[in-house]
């Protein structure tokens, strides 16, 4: 008899969940056939964005896919991406998902690279755009950007002459990740982690570690987040190296907040972003605290290191696929060190 209301009541849950999800996908853009439970994740192969082409060729430039227990809208088209994603439409798709990594590396998803739109998320971009990112400070760092050019220039020059010439494989990648995190370092903090003189320090060997931990993981596909009871499992262990790396990045970012403090005033910390939020946090002790500071610094060091790494990178790739596009590159480069010597600002 039990067994039987049992089952009655599990048909009839199910039903009720089918038509309130029938009801809500009638607006939904077209979809493929998917799985109970999974929906589409079977479908996503990678590399995911070839994936999710091959799919837009037979589904249109704007579809819908199930991932787990979420919707997820593919738009493939640049007109259909600009309309979602301007006028009104922006608010209306501004959140993203919480994450494990978040959770665990973000602060509970609580940096402005991921924090859901709302008073929190518009009061930390109005602090990098006003306290951190501002004329002002950008100003005040450009002696750090020249110095750091000037080391990589040096290094490419030593590496070409000392190894048969100028015509040598350089390898720019890493030399390009350590131009961009000293710089955001140096802003940030005052320290450098990236160079021939930090090759051996046990400090810059374990932050760089972190930082290439931090990528991995961000890059990673963890399907937790889309069926939450494998959490549970974590049979590939992602949620346990989140919790660890979580713990040793704010170790690290701590470390930081607490030596600035403890050296208010002194020349090497006095024009560093993480001495300016401290006085900030003075006036608004309530709204800086030190995770909200950490979680400035974090994104800061995590956005603005790769994605202007790989940006560079590509522009080198593009103009080696482009010979005559190079050659005016060089022809201005020429005319701007001869004029303004090797290391002008417009470099």
């Amino acid at each position: 008899m039990y067994n039987l209301v049992f089952f009655s009541l599990i048909v009839g849950l199910l039903a009720v969940a089918y038509l309130f999800r029938s009801k809500h996908d009638k607006n939904l853009p077209p979809s493929p056939i998917g799985f109970p439970v999974i929906g589409h994740l079977h479908l996503l192969t990678e590399p995911v964005h070839r994936c999710l082409r091959d799919l837009s060729l037979n589904l249109g430039s704007v579809y819908s896919l199930r991932l787990g227990t979420r919707r997820a809208v593919v738009v493939t088209s640049a007109s259909a991406a600009e309309e979602f994603l301007t006028n009104q439409n922006d608010v209306v798709f501004a959140n993203r998902p919480v994450s494990t990594l978040g959770e665990y590396v973000a602060y509970n998803n609580t940096m402005v690279s991921l924090a859901p739109y709302g008073d929190h998320w518009r009061k930390l971009r109005r602090v990098c755009a006003v306290e951190i990112f501002s004329a002002a400070r950008l100003r005040e760092s450009e002696g750090i950007r020249r110095e750091e050019v000037r080391s990589l220039l040096r290094t490419i020059h030593v590496t070409t002459t000392t190894k048969g010439g100028n015509f040598v494989k350089v390898e720019l990648t890493p030399l390009l990740y350590g131009l961009t995190f000293n710089i955001v370092m140096r802003m940030v903090a005052g320290k450098s982690y990236y160079g021939e003189e930090n090759d051996e320090d046990e400090e810059a060997i374990e932050v760089r570690e972190l930082i290439r931990e931090s990528f991995e993981l961000g890059g990673f596909t963890y399907v937790g987040d889309f069926l939450p009871l494998m959490k549970l499992l974590d049979f590939d262990g992602y949620l346990k190296r989140c919790k660890k790396l979580g713990s040793k990045l704010d170790k690290f970012l701590q470390n930081l907040v607490d030596e600035h403090r403890r050296n208010r005033g002194k020349t090497e910390f006095e024009k560093t972003t993480i001495t300016h939020l401290l006085s900030l946090q003075e006036s608004e002790p309530e709204y800086y605290t030190d995770d909200i500071i950490k979680g400035l610094v974090l994104v800061m060091l995590l956005a603005g290191t790769d994605t202007t790494a790989v940006t560079l990178e590509w522009a080198m790739a593009n103009l080696l696929n482009h010979p005559e596009v190079l050659r005016k590159v060089k022809t201005e480069l020429n005319e701007v060190v001869s004029s303004e010597g090797p290391f002008d600002g417009r470099i």
